[in-house]
């Protein structure tokens, strides 16, 4: 293979120098690594340190460090945090038990998703929203615009405080010297740490399909508090960082959606596949939690079952399928290409898409400009541990 790769997600370019974006507290460690830095979401991002092949391998293999820095992080409290995150998700957010996390939509009046996002119970009356970096603003608007009556606070944390992922089969082992209680953790579970005088809240999440954690802590013990981790492991390259390019690329292995493109404020989660995060009885009964926006939007689709449905592509050659381009079936256009890539892992191009639900055949087309190619229709996730 190559050493370079499609890129999917959006929002992403080369900066200019009069380019005025907001810098993480690792900018320093990225920098002083020779990472090629990008405007993503207002943010000065690392897009690759070297290859974006090479890094997506060693998370699949060992270890990788992503900053995930941009990620918006909203904590709720008071009284009624619960209930106003009941009618803001479509999953059910009364009865988490603490250190729980739950994966959620975020959706519009029509069902369509505003944003996916994780919850973090804190404890009663208190919780943490983990919101996609490019939409922390639309996200506080929607917030602000949908308060009701509900009597709770809400303080935008992402800046005063940084985030990383730590990702791979490796990584786990290594954390396990550092605390026992940190590979007991169960998944989509988080726990509370003291590091010197920072305060870590470690979760036991990702998004590139591997094992791992994602760790929130204060800002300006950041980059120590990280320096440290490193400078303590036996063996330094069992975890190396890793840029937006590797952390794209493995997602899209995993069948992991991203906004923007798997979903959008047109795209409805059941047509995603992501019944698993809507409940579509909420509010129903007594002691009930909330019902949610797009509730009744939702309810509808899923009686009538959704137009399209998402699926996985996988090519021969090399050539790899770009966001937007069309699915061809007998001369016509059925769909259309959300991400794809050539895949690190497999050695072949794949791609997700959006065809219509009642689709039965096994094979498609996808339009490269002068020349269609087949494609074959493979279930979602390309990847799995």
């Amino acid at each position: 293979m190559g050493s370079t790769i499609h890129l999917s997600f959006k929002g992403t370019h080369v900066m200019t120098k009069t380019e005025q974006l907001t810098a993480t507290p690792f900018h320093t460690y990225h920098v002083d690594q020779g990472a090629k830095m990008v405007n993503f979401a207002g943010w000065e991002m690392p897009l690759l340190y070297g290859s974006i092949i090479e890094e997506h391998l060693q998370v699949r293999r060992s270890g990788g460090l992503f900053d995930v820095s941009h990620m918006g992080r909203l904590r709720f409290t008071g009284k009624d945090a619960c209930n106003v995150l009941d009618h803001l998700c479509t999953r059910q957010i009364l009865g988490m038990q603490d250190g729980q996390i739950r994966y959620s939509i975020v959706c519009n009046a029509h069902g369509g998703c505003r944003d996916d996002v994780l919850i973090y119970k804190i404890k009663d009356c208190e919780y943490l929203m983990v919101c996609n970096g490019a939409n922390r603003e639309k996200i506080l608007k929607h917030i602000d615009d949908n308060r009701c009556a509900y009597v709770f606070k809400l303080k935008d944390e992402t800046e005063s405080t940084a985030m990383i992922a730590l990702q791979g089969p490796k990584v786990m082992d290594v954390l396990s010297k550092v605390s026992s209680e940190i590979k007991d953790l169960k998944r989509y579970r988080f726990a509370t740490k003291h590091l010197l005088i920072a305060k870590l809240l470690i979760s036991r999440t990702g998004y590139t399909g591997e094992d791992g954690v994602e760790i929130i802590l204060p800002a300006k013990f950041a980059k120590k508090v990280v320096d440290m981790m490193l400078s303590n492991m036996e063996d330094p390259s069992v975890i190396l960082p890793s840029g937006l390019g590797a952390r794209d690329s493995l997602r899209l292995e995993a069948g992991m959606p991203l906004y923007g493109h798997e979903l959008t404020e047109e795209i409805d989660p059941l047509a995603a596949g992501l019944h698993f995060a809507v409940k579509l009885e909420k509010g129903i009964g007594e002691n009930e939690a909330a019902s949610f926006i797009g509730q009744e939007a939702l309810q509808e689709i899923s009686n009538q079952n959704p137009k399209m449905k998402l699926v996985g592509l996988t090519l021969e050659g090399k050539r790899s399928p770009r966001q937007g381009m069309h699915i061809i079936e007998s001369a016509n256009e059925i769909g259309f290409v959300t991400s794809g890539c050539l895949s690190p892992t497999f050695g072949y191009p794949i791609a997700m898409a959006y065809i219509p639900s009642d689709f039965q055949g096994e094979t498609v087309s996808i339009d490269f400009g002068k020349q269609a190619l087949p494609a074959t229709i493979v279930p979602l996730p390309f990847y799995k541990k």
